[in-house]
């Protein structure tokens, strides 16, 4: 199904604002030409996760859609879609700044920022553990052990 774009409510500085921060550099370079979309895992999954889409709404000026779409965050941050595109996009990179201006501008549920906060805690505990699982751990662990005091140094 065509979805009309009210031509009013785009924003021509969208693309230039996701160009200024630290990884959307490329965006403007893209020409849609779908390598992203076809070599994505995600959009294997879900048909609505589409990389070219979501360039292509960065590129009209469709601020408020795409910082407010929930499909953000299902990008797995795979790396598959930058390594093929030909123009050096870097879309990871783009969905990172994307998902970080989501957060600044108050577009990100709150829930989804508990949850990453949640996990950032959760992953640092966890190799807090393994580290020091390895320290005390026996043979299996002494390659482990090694590099880790090696690097403590």
């Amino acid at each position: 199904m065509m979805k009309t774009i009210d031509g009013t409510k785009l924003d021509s500085q969208f693309k230039y604002d996701v160009a200024a921060w630290p990884g959307g550099e490329n965006v403007t370079m893209c020409y849609s030409c779908g390598t992203c979309t076809a070599a994505c895992p995600a959009s294997d999954v879900n048909a609505e996760f589409n990389p070219r889409k979501i360039i292509r709404q960065v590129l009209l000026g469709m601020r408020a859609e795409v910082l407010s779409s929930p499909l953000l965050w299902e990008c797995i941050q795979c790396y598959a879609c930058t390594s093929q595109c030909p123009q050096n996009v870097k879309f990871r990179d783009v969905m990172r700044v994307l998902r970080e201006m989501a957060v600044a501008e108050g577009f990100a549920p709150s829930e989804m920022i508990d949850q990453a906060k949640q996990l950032g805690t959760f992953t640092i505990e966890m190799r807090q553990k393994l580290i020091a699982q390895a320290l005390a751990g026996g043979d299996a662990c002494e390659k482990t052990k090694a590099k880790i005091e090696k690097v403590l140094e």
